[in-house]
């Protein structure tokens, strides 16, 4: 994206639009899980967790941190502080142009009130 500066990567986007994905990293929000916890929770095979875990793990968006024959998935901040940044680049660009939106009305507003009240 021309202009980004707020170190967001699409491909996060991207990675997230698939369902699955979007709701482990759901389930993630609440704290780190094993493959096996997250298979069992969103009633899919663990093969299927595994690849999408491996996705989002390659993508940055999950840490995996051994701990004896488990695996441990935990999301890390990174890439949503950065979607968070790249969200609040819009939200001040609507808003500036939503100011500006508001004078132009209020101008309208007042040049009307003149017109119905030529004598002020």
């Amino acid at each position: 994206m021309a202009g980004n500066d707020t170190g967001m990567d699409m491909n996060t986007l991207s990675v997230l639009t698939e369902p699955n994905r979007m709701r482990i990293v759901e389930l993630l929000r609440d704290g780190p899980l094993t493959v096996g916890e997250i298979a069992d929770r969103l009633e899919m095979r663990q093969p299927q967790a595994s690849k999408h875990l491996k996705v989002l793990s390659e993508h940055g968006i999950l840490t995996v941190q051994a701990d004896a024959n488990r695996r441990i998935y935990k999301l890390r901040p990174e890439p949503f502080q950065a979607l968070e940044s790249w969200a609040q680049s819009f939200t001040r660009l609507m808003s500036e142009r939503y100011d500006k939106l508001d004078a132009y009305l209020r101008e309208v507003q007042n040049k009307a009130k003149k017109e119905d009240n030529p004598t002020n």
